[in-house]
């Protein structure tokens, strides 16, 4: 019974990793998508692109988390849902 228990929490913990790692990529594109038609400052301008390459960044060390939460600022800022 417990060795199950383990199988389904290493299950889980790979699965949401995998999804962070895919929810990267479309994070990113959306940002790239809205970059051109957004009114901004030159410091939101630079705030964005900066998130955005930190977000891209994390993401190829593998750092998924990390990157979809500074991938998040950049998208509040472009006002992305």
């Amino acid at each position: 019974m417990k060795i199950r228990n383990i199988a389904i929490a290493v299950g889980l913990a790979l699965a949401s990793s995998t999804a962070f790692a895919f929810h990267c990529p479309k994070d990113m594109l959306a940002i790239d998508a809205a970059l051109p038609k957004a009114t901004l400052s030159a410091a939101q301008m630079s705030e964005v692109k900066k998130y955005r390459a930190e977000g891209e960044a994390l993401h190829k060390t593998g750092k998924h988390q990390g990157s979809v939460d500074t991938l998040a600022k950049a998208m509040k800022i472009l006002n992305i849902k």
